[in-house]
């Protein structure tokens, strides 16, 4: 299994999440520091937009319009060009935070959550995925998941995959004409292994999927949120490569881009707890090149 390292890229977050590659730049949310940013190749670091709210996934409308979930509102919002925003979708019965999204070249999102209180140390339970169309309506695409999380849509847009954290899983699904999804089935099984404070502990194979991307022989990188790496895994579930994050440093989500798509990008942190992250600056986002680029990006 080939191993590769790590570069820094930028430093001085609180928690990155949510990476994109658009426009010759990074774009990423920052939870505690409660802005969107984005990062040039050579590291430079602009904020494009402030949600109070606790930005996390984000995507794009086909007109060109940013979209970011706001975790503590259970929103969907629009970003305007002068980085102001207004509420574009409100995610009703949602247990938990808001969290990772991923849009459609049609202009849908699909919105998961944690669907527990993972800060006070609840016990996992399952919550749905919500399909946002492109006015705003909202409705249940999937139900029964264990923390949907970073999820890719294939370049065809006829497949959502997503990642259940808690569940050791990929779940793949159809998506229908009218944003719909049906055909549910699995796409690579993670088998579980024991748990810790709630959360699954990662030991051996076993992956807890974090931030993900696909790329074009039709594998995932995803962060696995527990074990302190990046894994590329094949169709099925089976680590085909890995990647490990800096001592003392989790991987918490990633995406391919750059000119080539060769450029994998990490979001990384000590930790993820609330309480340490919101008052230190030490998130780290980090690259490495790979050798198959990105599927097409969302």
């Amino acid at each position: 299994m080939a191993e590769r390292s790590l570069r820094t890229l930028s430093t001085g977050g609180c928690f990155f999440e949510g990476p994109r590659w658009r426009d010759g730049r990074w774009w990423v949310s920052d939870f505690y520091r409660q802005g969107v940013f984005t990062v040039t190749p050579d590291g430079t670091e602009t904020q494009v937009a402030e949600v109070a709210a606790q930005p996390s996934g984000l995507g794009w409308l086909p007109d060109g319009t940013l979209l970011v979930v706001a975790m503590t509102d259970h929103q969907v919002l629009r970003v305007a060009g002068d980085g102001t925003t207004t509420v574009h979708a409100k995610i009703p019965g949602v247990r938990g935070l808001t969290n990772d999204m991923v849009v459609s070249a049609t202009g849908h999102a699909y919105v998961g959550s944690f669907g527990f209180d993972l800060m006070a140390g609840e016990a996992p339970s399952p919550s749905p995925i919500w399909c946002v169309a492109p006015d705003g309506s909202v409705a249940i695409a999937a139900e029964d998941l264990h923390f949907p999380n970073g999820s890719v849509i294939t370049p065809d847009g006829s497949t959502l995959i997503v990642g259940e954290t808690v569940g050791g899983r990929y779940t793949a699904f159809t998506i229908g004409a009218d944003g719909r999804l049906s055909d549910r089935r699995t796409w690579g099984e993670m088998p579980p292994a024991g748990s810790a404070g709630g959360v699954r502990e990662a030991r051996g194979s076993t992956v807890s999927p974090d931030g993900c991307a696909l790329d074009a022989e039709g594998h995932i990188w995803a962060a696995d949120a527990l074990a302190g790496r990046v894994v590329r895994l094949a169709p099925g579930g089976t680590i085909v490569e890995q990647v490990p994050a800096p001592t003392g440093l989790g991987a918490y989500a990633c995406m391919l881009g750059g000119d080539d798509g060769r450029t994998l990008l990490v979001c990384l942190a000590p930790d993820f707890f609330e309480h340490n992250r919101r008052a230190a600056r030490e998130a780290v986002l980090a690259t490495t090149t790979v050798a198959v680029p990105h599927a097409g990006l969302p």
